[in-house]
């Protein structure tokens, strides 16, 4: 099968394979040459792959150790510099920061133990986001990746994966002019995906044009996972990263995120917006409760942003992201209460604040 296509490959025809001997990777000649796939480099003849630096050297690591300790046979970082920190981080792996919301400055996910955090200032590292290598290949892009931690003007970026704005690490591609990007929640996906959403496994297809998302309705971007079993079923990177669960503030148990629709027609409204549910869309679900929420509800509508970073926009001062749960101003845009996550002006004489979604209205 072609790992571009996921078609049969004619082995009696030309097609590409993987030179190292215990690997079966082969690829149409024509999908392996494909611009998407491609970047063009030619080995040359008695090129020897065995020569070239592995991406996952020490060398690639993006931390110095400064104090190492020995669990049973394992010696561990416990001190660690980070490039893209100024001070040390320690190590904890037991116990709650002194903030119970607070998120990994690589992820932006909540904080869970083992994590590095800095004693001077609020940052932290979950262990696996401090090791992330330098450099890594990734099958949505043809060029090496790089780790970053740099945005634009605004202070945020757009992952070109799944299109959401996001704040914390990225791997970026500076290879000419190519601009492309990509967050930590989707760096972490391969070429293959189970989803529980689907009995199939589904594969990466670089070539959407004119196709849909199964879940979302949306156009799919340059990349999307398709199940090869006649099924027609099409998940964006959107869709396939959202999280399997969330927790909301007025709920006290886990939602689980719902792929089926079984439920009463009556049901078919969220519990909180008290707005109509299109039928086999996706929301996050309490069983023990019987409620449901609209995604947005439940992850927000920056769920990959640190709340208290800085943010600029088209307000004349820079907007703070804030979580509000009790006596919620408006948004001055559309002028429903900002009930969740929010940008704020933090300027005493300001009292200014916009959901996130309306400040293109400024």
């Amino acid at each position: 099968m072609c790992r571009v296509c996921y078609l049969e490959v004619d082995t009696s025809y030309g097609s590409y394979r993987c030179s190292t001997s215990d690997c079966n990777y082969i690829a149409h000649a024509r999908c392996a040459t494909d611009k998407a796939i491609w970047d063009g480099t030619i080995m040359l003849e008695g090129y020897d792959e065995r020569s070239e630096v592995v991406v996952d050297e020490p060398w690639n690591l993006i931390t110095d150790v400064v104090e190492q300790i020995r669990i049973g046979e394992l010696m561990v970082a416990s001190e660690i510099k980070h490039s893209h920190h100024d001070h040390n981080l320690r190590l904890t792996f037991s116990g709650k920061t002194k903030d119970d919301d607070s998120q990994c400055d690589g992820c932006t996910r909540p904080i869970s133990t083992p994590f590095y955090s800095c004693e001077q200032c609020k940052f932290f590292l979950h262990k696996d986001c401090a090791e992330l290598p330098k450099q890594m290949p990734h099958p949505f892009h043809k060029h090496l990746l790089a780790l970053s931690n740099s945005h634009d003007m605004f202070g945020y970026s757009c992952c070109n994966a799944c299109g959401r704005w996001y704040q914390g690490f990225s791997y970026r591609c500076y290879e000419g002019n190519c601009s492309f990007e990509i967050d930590i929640q989707c760096i972490l996906l391969l070429d293959t995906l189970k989803h529980p959403s689907h009995e199939h496994s589904l594969f990466l297809v670089h070539n959407n044009e004119g196709t849909s998302c199964s879940v979302c309705f949306e156009t799919l971007g340059y990349v999307a996972y398709r199940c090869m079993k006649r099924c027609d079923f099409n998940l964006d990177v959107h869709c396939a990263t959202l999280p399997l669960t969330a927790w909301y503030k007025y709920d006290r148990h886990p939602l689980t995120l719902t792929h089926f629709d079984d439920f009463e027609p009556y049901q078919y409204y969220y519990d909180l917006c008290e707005k109509e549910r299109e039928r086999n869309r996706w929301f996050y679900y309490c069983v023990d409760c019987d409620n449901s929420l609209h995604l947005n509800y439940a992850i927000g509508d920056l769920p990959y942003v640190k709340f208290g970073n800085e943010i600029k926009s088209f307000h004349k001062h820079p907007l703070t992201i804030v979580k509000n749960i009790w006596n919620c101003p408006s948004c001055k845009v559309c002028r429903e209460v900002c009930n969740g996550q929010a940008l704020e002006c933090k300027k005493s004489e300001c009292n200014f604040m916009v959901h996130s979604g309306c400040r293109w209205g400024l």
